[in-house]
């Protein structure tokens, strides 16, 4: 759902998908391709939120902002289900792990990735190709380009998702039992574990 709040609008790029079961709320801007997923929050009420092309913000993510503050997802920001941006800013090509928390004032720098789980308290500022994990965070070492190239790949994947929901997600009845013809789903996507060298 979007919802104009004080006077403000959300702005959505048509190639943008936000599935109908997130909240968009007031100032909001987001860009070409972003992908939104179910139960997400995006709270543009006490200042703005801008989302950059390509970027994904997955199911049950939070985004919200301190009063006065703009929350920027630079382009190809990955925003793993669950996880919380409040008032902060994630470079480019980013990756933001499943239920991490990423709190006020925080600068995560460009090709980051904040492990899942991880706690970056406020007002850190986190160099770029740094790997984050735990909580409080810690950075424990530089992402490698073996590492951003993973990323990278699983953000083309979402990048193909908002076309995709666009043209083949609606509404429907269950069938009761598995048809004989159901075809297998491929992926060429494979986890950091299997993919490392």
């Amino acid at each position: 759902m979007i919802y104009e709040f004080n006077g403000y609008i959300p702005v959505v790029h048509e190639s943008a998908f936000v599935h109908p079961q997130a909240a968009v709320t007031g100032n909001v801007i987001i860009g070409k391709n972003v992908y939104i997923g179910p139960g997400a929050a995006i709270r543009g009420d006490w200042g703005e939120i801008v989302i950059e092309d390509n970027c994904n913000v997955q199911e049950n993510c939070t985004i919200h902002v301190f009063p006065g503050v703009t929350v920027l997802l630079k382009e190809m920001a990955h925003i793993g289900h669950g996880a919380i941006i409040h008032g902060a800013t994630i470079g480019r090509n980013v990756l933001i792990g499943i239920n991490a928390v990423v709190m006020d004032r925080v600068e995560v720098g460009d090709e980051s990735i904040v492990g899942a789980l991880s706690f970056v308290k406020a007002d850190e500022k986190i160099p770029p190709r740094s790997l984050v994990v735990g909580n409080p965070h810690k950075i424990i070492k530089q992402v490698s380009d073996e590492m951003i190239g993973w990323k990278t790949k699983g953000t083309h994947v979402y990048m193909q998702l908002p076309a995709d929901c666009h043209a083949t997600l609606k509404p429907c009845e269950p069938l009761r039992e598995v048809p004989a013809d159901r075809k297998m789903q491929e992926s060429n996507y494979k986890t950091w574990n299997e993919s490392k060298g």
